[in-house]
Parts: structure tokens; sequence; C-alpha cells
């Protein structure tokens, strides 16, 4: 019991976030319009460059050191059709519009009274932010526009907030009248931007007053070399040099014990994917729907000798998304060890299964 006790502590204080970035991106060097590179990369890769988050973000221009060019295309490019998004990537679930009306002039959203409400982006205003390690709400007094309490969000906490239910929406409301505060900025935004590759990343970085769509022709999407990556539409026919990406985890639709997995993805790839963050659980949901079987396996596994899960890459187990009952349901050491799969459709919540178990799996393909 003390040895146990012992471990867990250790582990909580050892326990960092780790980055990951969901795709590995390469800057081909050649000059293409928009529509060239999309075909490039699709023929040699995946596709033109989606970005999920600042990591990805960071990880893109790490690739384009030897840029010949202070413009570098990616995949977004203007739709004709508008969306909500909310800025955090989280799906649009619920809305608690007033008078039940999602259109309006403006293209963003803030709070009064519970109720959202459209403005325009440069008005300012209040805003409340998510911060994902302490799963906290924190409103800022500042008045600024939506894009502004965006930025300071995303290099202060996590992002602008979501919204995801009744219950969230009705602390936010809490929080304001606790505060004095009749109306705030959350997340929610509406745009027509969308992603070569039909992804669901709503990440936008625009450089200040962009997009603008000058002589209406700006269609496309570059990253500015000289201003750390932040996004500018610009006219899909002229020549740029360009980014694709091609995804690091891949799904085997195999069905293995966990330690043929294990032995598969080291022999093949690199190791069994270890979700050790909840930008890499995020990754694991984009691959595995296609998965045949009801859950698929990672890189967790149980130790009895300390009673303590451990990831194959050598991580600790700080980020968890466990079903309710099962980091616990490994107390009959005598039998055979347990191992930790995710499971295919739901909330893609962890499990605990024998290691025998055949099942698909996830690999990671590239170092990080």
């Amino acid at each position: 019991m003390a040895q146990t006790l012992y471990s867990r502590l250790l582990l909580i204080a050892l326990c960092s976030l780790s980055e990951c970035s969901q795709r590995r991106y390469h800057h081909i060097n050649v000059k293409k319009t928009w529509t060239e590179a999309q075909r490039y990369c699709r023929e040699n890769y995946k596709d033109l460059a989606t970005v999920n988050n600042m990591n990805d973000l960071n990880q893109l221009m790490k690739s384009v050191h030897n840029s010949l060019t202070d413009y570098i295309w990616i995949g977004l490019n203007r739709s004709r059709v508008y969306k909500w998004k909310w800025s955090l990537g989280d799906p649009v679930k619920y809305t608690n519009w007033s008078n039940g009306d999602s259109n309006g002039p403006g293209h963003c959203v803030y709070i009064r009274d519970g109720s959202w409400r459209h403005q325009s982006c440069n008005m300012n205003m209040r805003f409340i932010c998510y911060n994902e390690i302490s799963k906290g709400f924190i409103i800022n007094g500042s008045s600024v526009s939506w894009r502004a309490a965006q930025i300071f969000c995303r290099q202060h906490h996590t992002d602008l907030t979501s919204v995801r239910n009744q219950i969230e929406n009705q602390q936010i409301q809490k929080i304001m009248n606790d505060k004095n505060i009749s109306e705030v900025w959350i997340g929610l935004f509406n745009d027509s931007w969308e992603w070569s590759d039909k992804s669901d990343s709503t990440f936008r970085d625009w450089s200040s007053g962009e997009p603008n769509n000058y002589g209406g022709i700006e269609d496309c999407t570059a990253v500015i070399v000289t201003e750390q990556g932040q996004f500018n539409d610009y006219s899909g026919t002229s020549f740029q040099t360009f980014v694709c990406h091609e995804d690091n985890l891949i799904l085997i639709q195999m069905n293995l014990s966990w330690s043929e997995a294990l032995r598969y993805c080291r022999e093949n790839h690199v190791d069994l994917v270890s979700v050790d963050s909840e930008e890499i659980q995020f990754m694991v949901t984009k691959v595995i729907h296609r998965s045949s079987t009801d859950a698929v396996w990672m890189g967790l596994r149980h130790s009895c000798a300390v009673g303590l899960w451990f990831w194959v890459n050598g991580e600790m187990v700080c980020y968890q998304n466990w079903a309710p009952g099962n980091e616990t349901a490994v107390d009959d050491c005598d039998h055979e060890v347990k191992s930790g799969a995710v499971q295919s459709g739901g909330d893609h919540r962890w499990i605990s299964l024998p290691e025998s178990r055949k099942l698909n799996f996830i690999c990671i393909r590239y170092d990080e």
C-alpha cells in the first residue's frame, strides 16, 4: 500500500503536458498557384496543409525556414457557405440564440442575460476565456474586439470559451452576474472558410485586417513568414511555395493482441500511440471511425508491481479519458495483464481489457 501511494505521489509530481502535432508538414520550395499546389500535395502526400491549433502552426513554421517567398500556401480556402464554429474546435451541438434566431448581421457572438446574440467582430467588449488545465471560465474586464479577445485567451489560457450545454451556459451567466458584467464575447464565430482536406478544423490566425478580400478575388490563404505564420487571404492565381501534410497516426485494421499490435507498430512504423494529451486524443478520434472493432488498442499498459498505468513512450499518465470504473478495473493481478483501449464509438473513452483481446490498433508513424 505504501509503495502504491508513493508511486501515485511521484506521478502527480512528474506530470506535465506533452505536445504533439496531428500532422507531419512538408514545405515544397517550388512556386505554384493554389490549385496547382493542392494537386501536387494530393498526388504526393495527403493534401495542402491543415492547421488545428497553435502547436500545429508552430510545427508548420519550422518546416518553412528555407522559403523563397514571404507568403506560403496552406489549405484554407473560401467557400460560398457560412457556418457557425467554435474557436476551440468543439462541435456546435448546443445553442441558445436570443429569440431562437441564428441569422444576423454580425459574425461573432456574445452572451447577454444568458442568451446569445450577433455582433460585428470589430466591436469592443469584455470576454470570457476557457482554461483547459483548471477546467475553468475566466472573465477578462478589458473591452476589446473578438479577434483581440481570441489572441489574449490563446496566449494566456486555452482559447475563447465554448459553451457546450445548458449547464455551462448557466455557469457563465452566474459568473457574469457575480461580477456585474452584462455581456461578454464567447468563442462562436461564423465564416465561409474551409480546409482543402475537408477537415472540421476551426483554427484561424488571421493577420490584423485580414481577411479583406482585396479586389474581390482573394479566395485562398497563405501564411506570412515575416509575421510568425499569421494568415492572409490572397489571390489563388499568384505563384507561391506551399506546405503539404500527411497524418502522424495510422489505423491498422488487423485484429491483434496488445503485444502483437505493439510489435507490429515498432517493426513497421514507430510505436503504438500514446494518448498522453488532449491533442492526441483529438487526433485519435479523427482516425478511429474507420475501425472494424468496437475498441482499438493504444500504447497503455498496467503494471501490477507498482499499481499504475504507463505509456509505452515513457510519458506519465497525466491526461486521462477513462470510461467510469475502468481505471480501477485491474485489481485481479493474478490473472491476465490488462492493457488500455479506446472505444470506437460514443465519446471515445478508454477501457481496460485483457491483453489477449484481438483488436484494431493505432500506430504513430513519425518520431516527434
